[in-house]
């Protein structure tokens, strides 16, 4: 009789609820739900909605995206067993939650929050300096030694998560523009910053794709859950880093461009006008 030898997901980590997790985002909700409800009627323009329905639906998208990868099994299994499943965190932190937050927060609420910080944010969502900020973090977190660190230090996987993140809304500021304190780039700069950015994560993809022995030596301690080698996870999360962050970025220029070109064409082609009968 064969037995199997290749452990489960409940072998790696059996489950258990991430109360910190839980805790932050639900203080994130509470304070963007009071915003709408008791915030408003003070800041909000008059004669304009709130919160339209998509707004909610990408916030609150934004807010489950960050809970999946966050939570149990997702955040468990790159912790104890794969990396693929730890580079989709870094896939959500910095290129999927952060936009989907922005998109579905009213810019008077952001400007609200970030208003005593102003100055600061003037600097850090200056386009190069954001793409500085957000590829440089990206980079330090996937060097072996740091990488070691967030995988023995709950708090610092914690902290640089966090700090993933946060860069991640300044890299995402130029391109979205939630504010009008700080306008977004017009869309042929906008297409060039999203291409720019598009390109980073190829490098460090390409090391953990092409490479021919792990990078990281402690995923080859951990239990091999569904018997992937280390050598193989490695290559599926570069696989990840460079086709899923291709493809939401490139989709992102397509979408840009679109949108522009639509703009151009109700300005050049206005329709016509019907002439009233008399």
């Amino acid at each position: 009789m064969l037995v199997a030898t290749n452990p489960g997901i409940f072998d790696v980590t059996p489950f258990h609820m991430h109360l910190d997790v839980i805790g932050v985002l639900a203080a994130i909700v509470l304070f963007y739900e009071y915003g709408l409800r008791r915030l408003a009627p003070l800041h909000a323009p008059r004669g304009e909605v709130v919160v339209t329905k998509g707004q909610r639906r990408a916030f609150y998208a934004g807010i489950l995206s960050l809970y999946i990868v966050s939570s149990w099994p997702v955040h468990d299994i790159g912790e104890n067993s794969l990396f693929m499943f730890h580079m989709s965190e870094h896939l959500v932190f910095g290129l999927i939650a952060p936009p989907l937050l922005l998109t579905g927060t009213p810019w008077w609420l952001i400007r609200l929050l970030v208003m005593p910080i102003l100055p600061l944010l003037r600097i850090v969502t200056k386009p190069f300096v954001a793409l500085a900020l957000f590829n440089g973090m990206l980079g330090l977190i996937h060097a072996p030694a740091v990488l070691n660190l967030m995988l023995r230090n709950e708090f610092a996987h914690f902290g640089l998560h966090a700090i993933l993140f946060i860069f991640g809304i300044f890299m995402w500021w130029p391109i979205l523009g939630p504010i009008p304190d700080i306008p977004q780039l017009p869309p042929f700069l906008r297409m060039g910053y999203v291409f720019l950015q598009s390109l980073v994560p190829t490098i460090p993809a390409t090391f953990l794709t092409f490479g021919e022995t792990p990078l990281y030596p402690i995923y080859e301690t951990f239990p091999r859950l569904w018997g992937i080698s280390a050598l193989d996870d490695q290559v599926l999360a570069g696989l990840i880093m460079k086709l899923g962050a291709g493809l939401l970025l490139w989709g992102y220029i397509a979408w840009i461009w679109f949108s522009w070109w639509n703009e151009e064409q109700r300005y050049t082609n206005p329709t016509p006008r019907v002439p009233s009968s008399q």
